[in-house]
């Protein structure tokens, strides 16, 4: 649970597509960090994690994509103009919201191709996993973590996304959106310049 709360790409993530968005966004987006996790934990448990470990160019493969991903969202997020559709109230209409397949595929993209998480889970399971761990002992620490990350980023999407919060956010949505592009691309040249080790 401490890792999953520390700030971090997936932390700034839902937290853009909860205030930007709607409350089914930041969950969807939660969803798929949670696959995300489902992920590393798979070639974790199949080897192949220790396989990245050991290759510096698959590492740096992971690691630039995954920069290149925050990167371009960030930048989509500085692009943020001002709206100016009102409702019937004269107040700032919501965002056109994005699909569930986008919102779950922007979590899982976030988490999939962010290479600390590939350090983390191999470090996590050389020291918690041995070659006769049964495999539901297996399975079920990987069900937990994923569940674990989808829970806590789902409340942190629903508390985002209260009505007081969201009035108070939606004159100055343009603005916040502009923060979170350059808190992305922030967090993904820090993720470029991972190191191997």
């Amino acid at each position: 649970m401490l890792a999953v709360m520390s700030p971090g790409p997936d932390f700034a993530m839902v937290l853009r597509n909860s205030l930007i968005y709607s409350r089914r966004t930041g969950v969807l987006a939660a969803l798929g960090l949670g696959l995300g996790i489902a992920l590393h934990i798979t070639y974790s448990l199949l080897g192949i994690g220790l396989i990245i470990s050991k290759s510096i160019v698959l590492f740096n493969i992971i690691k630039y994509l995954g920069a290149a991903y925050l990167i371009y969202i960030g930048i989509k997020s500085l692009r943020a103009k001002p709206e100016r559709q009102t409702n019937e109230q004269g107040e700032v209409a919501h965002k056109e919201d994005i699909s569930a397949f986008a919102a779950i595929r922007m979590g899982f993209l976030t988490n999939a191709l962010n290479p600390k998480a590939t350090m983390f889970f191999l470090a996590l399971f050389t020291q918690v996993i041995s070659p006769a761990t049964p495999i539901i002992i297996k399975l079920a620490y990987g069900l937990e973590m994923s569940t674990a990350t989808f829970l806590w980023f789902s409340f942190v999407a629903v508390l985002l996304t209260q009505n007081r919060l969201q009035k108070a956010f939606r004159r100055f949505r343009h603005y916040i959106e502009r923060t979170f592009g350059v808190i992305l691309i922030a967090l993904g040249l820090k993720v470029a310049f991972t190191s191997h080790k």
